[in-house]
C-alpha cells in the first residue's frame, strides 16, 4: 500500500482516472480540477505547478487520488481509511507535502489529516448536494434568466472577486476563468427590470456530473429569491448539458443557502471540510 506523487498530469490521469470517475459524485472536485488542468494547462489556477498524488492498494489497483494547485489547499476525494493513513504518515516525510497550506476533502479525513500535520488550522464545513428531482421556487421572484455573454466581463468580475472575498477561500479569481465559463454558458444572470441582480454557475460535465456554483447575489439584492431562481435555472441548465448527476456545495454556516437547496430539490450526500494553516 503506498503513495504515488508527482508533478507529471498525464501520468496521474493514466494511473488515477479509472478510480476517480467510478465514484464521480464523491469525486467531483477532482474530476473537474483535473478536466480544466487537462484542456487549460497546468496553470489554469495559478503560477504555482500542481502536483498530484494516488494511492495503490495491497491488490495493485489504484484506489484513491489527491491533486494541488497551490495556493489552494490539497485536494482529496473518495479515500479508504487505509489511505487517509498513509498520507498522514507521508505528511512529515514526503517532499511533495512539505509546502501544503491545508486540505479540502471529506470531513473525517481532514481531521485524520489535520490532526498529524500538527498545525493551527481555520476549518469550513460543507455539504455536498446532489439533485434528486427539481423543483421550481415558489413564489417565483420577478425577473428572468439570460446566459451572460462577453459584454458582461467587467460584472461578472467585480461580482465573483466579491464572492471570492466574502467566502475567503485561497487564490483568486481571473479573467480567464471567467471567458473559460463563458464558451460553454456556464454562468447566468438573473435580471430584473432589465438589471442584473443575481449569478450562478455551472462547470462543464465530467463522468456524467456537472457542479453547479458559484451562486452569488450582491448584498442589496438579498433576500428576494433571485439566488433560488438563478440556481434553479444553473441546475435545470446542467441537466441540458449531457449531465447524469447535478451537484453543488454548501457552506454548512449558512443556514440559507442550505435551505434554498433543500427547496428546490437537492439532497445531501456527505460533508466536507476545508483546513487551512492560520
Amino acid at each position: 500500500m503506498t503513495w504515488t506523487f508527482g508533478s507529471d498530469l498525464t501520468a496521474f490521469l493514466a494511473a488515477a482516472r479509472p478510480a476517480v470517475a467510478a465514484r464521480p459524485v464523491a469525486n467531483t472536485l477532482l474530476l473537474t480540477v483535473s478536466e480544466a488542468l487537462e484542456r487549460r494547462g497546468p496553470h489554469a489556477f495559478g503560477e504555482e505547478d500542481p502536483f498530484y498524488g494516488w494511492w495503490t492498494g495491497p491488490d495493485g489497483t489504484v484506489a484513491g487520488a489527491l491533486l494541488c494547485t497551490p495556493p489552494r489547499p490539497l485536494l482529496t476525494g473518495a479515500l479508504p481509511p487505509e489511505a487517509v493513513r498513509d498520507l498522514a504518515s507521508a505528511l512529515g516525510t514526503e517532499p511533495a507535502l512539505r509546502g501544503i497550506r491545508g486540505f479540502n476533502g471529506r470531513r473525517r479525513d481532514v481531521a485524520a489529516l489535520t490532526a498529524a500535520w500538527g498545525r493551527p488550522v481555520v476549518t469550513e464545513h460543507q455539504r455536498l448536494y446532489r439533485l434528486d428531482a427539481l423543483v421550481a421556487p415558489s413564489p417565483r421572484p420577478s425577473g428572468r434568466v439570460r446566459a451572460a455573454v462577453a459584454a458582461d466581463i467587467p460584472l461578472l468580475s467585480a461580482w465573483l472577486e466579491a464572492f471570492h472575498v466574502e467566502v475567503d477561500p485561497p487564490g483568486s479569481v481571473s479573467e480567464a476563468w471567467v471567458r473559460d465559463r463563458l464558451t460553454h454558458e456556464g454562468l447566468l444572470l438573473w435580471e430584473d427590470a432589465g438589471d442584473p441582480v443575481s449569478l450562478a454557475g455551472f462547470t462543464r460535465p465530467a463522468s456524467g456530473t456537472v457542479r453547479v456554483g458559484p451562486v452569488y447575489t450582491p448584498p442589496g439584492a438579498r433576500g428576494r429569491g433571485y439566488a433560488a431562481a438563478v440556481t434553479y435555472a444553473a441546475s435545470g441548465a446542467a441537466y441540458a448539458s449531457g449531465a447524469s448527476e447535478v451537484l453543488l456545495f454548501t457552506d454548512l454556516a449558512n443556514p440559507t443557502s442550505n435551505g434554498v437547496y433543500l427547496r428546490i430539490g437537492y439532497v445531501p450526500v456527505e460533508d466536507r471540510a476545508v483546513a487551512l494553516a492560520r
